[in-house]
């Protein structure tokens, strides 16, 4: 099994990245909230992965985190329904910590808004992952995408958390209010308070 890739970023879209090691270059599906954290095309990079194998296809997929790349693992293997498009789907639009929280608070209406995802296949999320997040199974120590990075999501949750919760008492739907915060994690690094987050998001 192939866990990680460390190679040159030669290219980056929201959802795919080439990663070029040993003259070769490998093409990694990503999703949108890994995307937000990959330096500039040029820079060394390491990604987190998982690969299906297929008999027609092998398909890479990466994250900045090995949490990220363990909760995707548990979505394709404990939900029905829920493939390796669909994970992706969902973490583009949700933040970890997001994701985490809702399936623990039963919050079908957040997980229903990801693109794609209907409300029964919330509920089957919600069913088959309640007793398995924040186990350790999807909240090992996280790492990142690269040294000059953004913190990935274990490094920054409870501030994450926290702030995500503040803009939602402001009126912010939850994947806008998520969102928001995640950009200003981006720009003021792994330091970044709760206080400081919610002022970037606001700003």
């Amino acid at each position: 099994m192939i866990t990680s890739i460390q190679g040159l970023l030669v290219e980056a879209t929201p959802l795919r990245a080439i990663i070029e090691l040993n003259g070769l270059g490998y093409e990694v599906n990503i999703p949108v909230t890994t995307a937000e954290k990959l330096p500039a095309p040029g820079v060394t990079v390491k990604l987190h992965t998982h690969v299906i194998y297929r008999e027609d296809a092998q398909t890479l997929y990466g994250f900045a985190s090995p949490a990220e790349r363990d909760f995707f693992r548990l979505m394709i293997e404990h939900v029905s329904g829920v493939g390796p498009k669909v994970s992706l789907t969902i973490m583009s639009r949700l933040s970890l910590p997001l994701l985490e929280s809702a399936i623990r608070m039963g919050d079908i209406a957040t997980l229903a808004k990801c693109p794609g995802i209907g409300k029964k296949t919330a509920e089957r999320l919600v069913v088959e992952l309640k007793s398995k997040v924040g186990t350790g199974d999807s909240a090992a120590a996280a790492g990142t995408a690269d040294a000059a990075a953004a913190p990935a999501a274990g490094a920054e949750a409870s501030p994450h958390r926290d702030a995500i919760s503040a803009l939602i008492a402001l009126g912010y739907k939850a994947a806008d209010a998520d969102q928001a915060v995640r950009q200003a994690a981006l720009a003021l690094g792994a330091k970044a308070t709760t206080e400081s987050l919610i002022k970037k998001a606001l700003s």
